[in-house]
């Protein structure tokens, strides 16, 4: 519950609030970072993938809802990206297997094609090209940002 109130709700609350502005100067971008478990099932993070899915279905529909004024919305789903948040999952992972963090981390970049993890600003980069004019024709898209984690075919 507490995953749907935070992620999901909030978003809606966000998109609700943000719309009439948006609209009022003729349109814009809604980006919203969106964890790639919404995509794929994850032990790891069930109640939040659920989150994440339902995310990614209500950005779907603002993007089809709100395209014809203007407003675009899109969602940019990372996933293992540097931060203190990704140092706690991986100490987590090492006492779930009871292993050492260090060889938690080696399980994650061998788990990762590009062989690293994502950055805050390669996140952010991704977000300021769609929130950009240069990303202006992008609408209803979700941008996967994992190094190829992910392997499914799919329409979402």
């Amino acid at each position: 519950n507490a995953s749907l109130q935070l992620k999901f709700m909030g978003h809606v609350r966000t998109v609700r609030a943000a719309v009439p502005h948006l609209r009022d100067r003729g349109g814009g971008a809604i980006i919203m970072v969106v964890g790639n478990d919404g995509l794929k099932p994850s032990y790891w993070e069930m109640t939040a993938g659920v989150a994440n899915a339902a995310d990614i279905n209500f950005a779907s529909s603002v993007a089809e809802q709100y395209g014809r004024i203007g407003i675009r919305c899109n969602t940019v789903n990372p996933g293992p990206v540097a931060t203190t948040r990704w140092d706690y999952l991986e100490e987590a992972m090492a006492r779930d297997k009871k292993i050492s963090r260090e060889r938690a981390h080696e399980i994650t970049i061998d788990s990762l094609p590009l062989g690293t993890i994502c950055t805050a600003q390669q996140v952010a980069d991704v977000v300021v090209f769609l929130a950009s004019p240069r990303g202006g024709y992008v609408n209803g898209a979700h941008i996967l940002l994992d190094g190829g984690q992910r392997k499914a075919l799919m329409d979402v």
